[in-house]
């Protein structure tokens, strides 16, 4: 696949709360939860791990917990290379995870925005 980075700053957010967009995403069939474990995305059990260029980033959705501070966190929808989809989630502002910032900057971005 070609490498697409998309700046972060284009989020493509319709949800009022991190719950609400969890829910959807889990609807829509991003049903794991993966985690940044070793410098790879893996699955909660690490049955299954994936390097970042393994991983396509489909949409992600910024919350900056104006109303609930609990809810800075930008979530993002995964699908892996074996097809795998899946949500990944990381704090927003300080408490960022710099190494789960990495793995995603690498991952590739292949983001739909409904408002193009």
């Amino acid at each position: 696949m070609r490498r697409n980075r998309v700046e972060f700053a284009m989020s493509v957010n319709q949800y009022e709360t991190l719950s609400e967009a969890i829910t959807a995403l889990q609807r829509r069939g991003y049903i794991v939860h993966f985690e940044a474990y070793d410098g790879s995305i893996s699955t909660p059990d690490h049955r299954k791990s994936f390097s970042p260029e393994e991983v396509a980033v489909r949409e992600h959705h910024r919350f900056e917990g104006t109303s609930d501070p609990d809810e800075m966190a930008v979530v993002y929808a995964v699908e892996t290379a074996d097809g795998t989809r899946g949500i990944l989630i990381d704090a927003f502002g300080v408490y960022a995870d710099p190494k789960l910032g990495r793995l995603i900057t690498t991952a590739q971005m292949h983001e739909y925005n409904p408002f193009l």
